[in-house]
C-alpha cells in the first residue's frame, strides 16, 4: 500500500465546507467533559464530511495545520495576536490587553469584540475552511522585511471576515490553544463511531454507549487495528482514507515506510530484577539505560532523517549523526530506534541529558554546538531494513540483523551494550555496573517480543532506582522576589489522568535551578522558555500553556486533597528538562498511584 510521506504531504484547496460549521463542532466539544459526548459529535461530523476535506479538517480537529514532523510554525506569538485583534476590530491595544487579562483567552476576547463591533459589510462572504486553512498556512513562509505586517494581513483579512464565533477559534487555532479537549484516543474512537457504527450495532444513548456483549470484543480489536495504523502513519486521515477504500480489513496492510514517523515502543517500570524476569521471561536481554534523548533515525540511500520521540524532525540540528549513519551503517534504507548520549570532547566521559539538551531546539550554531556538545549514538533496535519491515520479527533476530548492519565506532555510533542471561546475580552485576557509569539504570527485553509502536505491552521493562524521577509539566508559575525577581522562579505541576486526557495538579518546585548561567538549567533560562507560553496573569502568579514537561525528584509521594490528583511530591527538586517528550507521555495519574502504593509497601 502505498501512503504519503512527510515530503509529499499535499491538500488539495477544493474545500467548500462554511468554517461555521467547524467552530460549532467545536463549540460543541468544548461545551462538554464527556468523553462519549464528545466522541458522538465528532463522529457524526466526520459522517458528514467530504472525503476531498478530510485531511484538512482532521488537522484542524486537533488544532494543526500541518502534520505532527512537520517543523513549521505559525510564529505568531500572543501579543502580535493582540495587535492583531486591534487592528480588526479598531478597538485599543489597551482595551485588548485588559480584557485578555481578565479572561487569560483571546480567543473569548476575539468573539466579545467583534460581536460587538459596529461596522459590519453589509456584503460580507461566508467563511470557508478552505479559507482559513490557506491563509494561516501561508504564515510560516512569511520571512523578511515587512512579515509581521504581511502576518497580520493574512490573519485580519480572516477575522474581518469572520462570524465572532468563528473568531474565537481561529485566534485559538493560530495559538495553538484550542480548548476542545480532544485527544489520540477520542479521534480514534469517533473514527471508529462514524465508519462502523452500524456493522458493530453501536448505539449511543443518554450519555452512554450502548454496545452488545458479543460485539464488544469486536469493537476492542476494531479499536486497536485504528490505533495500530495510527502509530504506523501519525495520520487520522491516512487511516481513515484506507478504511473508506477497503474497510477495517484494509488497516492490516498499512506498512512501515522510510521517512514517515512511527510511534516508539514505550516500556513500564519493573519494581525489581526478580519482577523484570517475571514480566519478560528467562533468559532476558538487558541492556544500559542510558541518559541521553531518544531518536529514531531513517535511512533512504544518502538521505537521513532523524526524528524525536515527539516526532519532531531534528535532523539539521545534529548533522554529525547523519554523517555517521552514512559513514557505518550497511544497509541502502533502515529505521533504527536508538539513544543519543552527549559527551566531554575534552576528557570523553559521558555526559548527564541536561547538558546536551539545548542542541534539540536549536537551529543556529548547528556546527560550534556540534563541537561544543558532541554526541555518540547507541543503537538498541532496528524497525526497517532494506524494503523489509522487522516489527514481527523476534527482539533476538532484530539484535542480530543490527549487529550485522552497524560497523561500532566508539564516540560516533555503537550498540547499546547488552547482555543475555536468566542468572539473577549476572542481570544484578550488570545493573550495578550501568548505575557506576553513570546511567539510568537498565532495560530488560523479551527476546521473542515483537516491536509494538506506541505500546506499553510488557515486551520490555526499565529497572531503575527505587522512587524513579517522575516527567511532569508546568501549569503554572509564580515570579520571584528580592534577587529572583523578574524571573519566575516556583512551578505548578501537573500529571495527566490516561483516562480522561486531563492534566491534574500535584504539587510546586522551586528547588534544583541555578541562579546563574553555568552548569545546569537557570531560573533566567526557564523564564525565557515559560514567558512565550502565559495565558493568563493574576498578581505574581501565571498560567502556562501546558508544554513544558520537565523531570523531577522528590523524596516521597503524599496524599493531599490540595491538588487536583490527590497527591503531593514531598520535597521535589528539578532533575532535568524534558524538552524531546510528549505531553501524552508524562507520567499518570495511574502511575503515581502505583509508585505510592509501591512505596508504602503495600504491593
Amino acid at each position: 500500500m502505498l501512503l504519503p510521506t512527510n515530503l509529499k504531504y499535499n491538500l488539495k484547496l477544493d474545500n467548500n465546507m462554511l468554517y461555521k460549521k467547524l467552530a460549532t463542532l467545536y463549540e460543541k466539544l468544548e461545551g462538554t467533559s464527556k468523553r462519549l459526548e464528545k466522541t458522538y459529535y465528532l463522529s457524526e461530523f466526520l459522517k458528514k464530511t467530504e472525503k476531498s476535506d478530510i485531511e484538512k479538517i482532521i488537522l484542524l480537529i486537533q488544532g494543526r495545520l500541518f502534520p505532527p514532523w512537520d517543523t513549521k510554525e505559525l510564529g505568531i506569538a500572543a501579543n502580535l495576536m493582540v495587535k492583531t485583534i486591534s487592528i480588526s476590530t479598531g478597538i485599543s491595544l489597551k482595551k485588548i490587553k485588559e480584557e485578555w487579562k481578565n479572561t487569560g483567552d483571546l480567543g473569548n476576547v476575539a468573539q466579545n469584540k467583534f460581536s460587538k463591533k459596529k461596522q459590519q459589510s453589509l456584503f460580507k462572504k461566508p467563511l470557508k475552511v478552505n479559507k482559513v486553512f490557506s491563509n494561516l498556512r501561508k504564515l510560516p513562509d512569511i520571512e523578511g522585511k515587512g512579515a509581521q505586517d504581511k502576518k497580520i494581513q493574512y490573519i485580519s483579512e480572516l477575522l474581518i471576515q469572520a462570524e465572532p464565533l468563528e473568531a474565537k477559534y481561529i485566534v485559538r487555532t493560530i495559538l495553538s490553544d484550542l480548548r476542545i479537549g480532544i485527544g489520540q484516543g477520542t479521534l480514534r474512537d469517533a473514527i471508529a463511531w462514524a465508519y462502523f457504527k452500524e456493522e458493530l450495532n453501536l448505539k449511543y444513548k443518554d450519555g452512554e454507549l450502548e454496545i452488545d456483549k458479543e460485539e464488544r470484543e469486536k469493537y476492542n480489536d476494531y479499536l486497536e487495528k485504528i490505533q495500530h495504523a495510527y502509530n504506523m502513519t501519525n495520520e487520522f486521515s491516512v487511516v481513515i482514507k484506507v478504511i473508506e477504500k477497503q474497510g477495517i480489513k484494509g488497516l492490516d496492510d498499512i506498512r512501515l515506510r522510510v521517512k514517515t514517523p512511527v510511534k516508539m515502543m514505550l516500556f513500564q517500570k519493573a519494581e525489581n530484577i526478580d519482577d523484570a524476569f517475571e514480566t519478560v521471561g528467562r533468559p532476558a536481554a538487558f541492556e544500559y539505560k542510558y541518559d541521553g534523548f531518544r531518536i529514531q533515525a531513517h535511512k533512504d540511500d544518502k538521505e537521513v532523517i532523524l526524528f524525536t520521540r515527539r516526532l519532531e524532525d531534528v535532523t539539521r540540528q545534529f548533522p554529525e549523526i547523519v554523517k555517521y549513519i552514512n559513514e557505518y551503517v550497511n544497509a541502502k534504507s533502515a529505521i533504527f530506534d536508538c539513544e543519543v548520549v552527549g559527551y566531554d570532547p575534552q576528557t570523553g566521559n559521558y555526559l548527564p541529558f541536561q547538558s546536551i539538551s539545548q542542541r534539540i531546539k536549536r537551529k543556529y550554531d548547528v556546527k560550534k554546538l556540534s563541537k561544543e556538545y558532541p554526541v555518540e549514538v547507541n543503537v538498541f533496535d532496528i524497525l526497517f531494513l532494506d524494503g523489509i519491515s522487522l516489527l514481527k520479527e523476534p527482539f533476538k533476530k532484530r539484535r542480530e540483523l543490527l549487529e550485522k548492519t552497524i560497523q561500532e565506532k566508539p564516540k560516533q555510533i555503537v550498540l547499546a551494550k547488552q547482555i543475555i542471561t536468566g542468572d539473577k546475580d549476572e542481570a544484578q552485576e550488570f545493573y550495578s555496573e550501568s548505575l557506576k557509569r553513570g546511567e539510568e539504570g537498565m532495560m530488560a527485553k523479551n527476546l521473542s517480543a515483537e516491536y509494538k509502536a506506541g505500546s506499553r505491552v510488557g515486551y520490555g521493562v526499565k529497572v531503575k532506582p527505587v522512587m524513579e524521577p517522575l516527567d511532569l509539566v508546568i501549569v503554572k508559575a509564580e515570579y520571584g522576589e528580592g534577587k529572583r525577581s523578574g524571573w519566575l522562579t516556583s512551578y505548578t505541576l501537573a500529571c495527566r489522568d490516561s483516562s480522561t486526557g486531563t492534566l491534574l495538579e500535584i504539587g510546586k518546585v522551586s528547588t534544583g535551578l541555578k541562579e546563574l548561567k553555568g552548569n545546569g538549567v537557570s531560573f533566567q533560562q526557564m523564564t525565557n522558555l515559560l514567558k512565550p507560553l502565559i495565558t493568563k496573569s493574576s498578581g505574581k502568579i501565571v498560567k502556562i500553556k501546558p508544554e513544558i514537561v520537565i523531570e523531577v525528584n522528590y523524596e516521597e509521594i503524599q496524599k493531599s486533597p490540595t491538588y487536583s490528583s490527590g497527591y503531593a511530591l514531598r520535597f521535589p527538586r528539578f532533575s532535568r528538562l524534558r524538552q524531546e517528550k510528549p505531553l501524552d507521555e508524562i507520567n499518570s495519574l495511574q502511575d503515581i498511584k502505583k509508585l505510592y502504593k509501591i512505596q508504602r509497601g503495600r504491593l
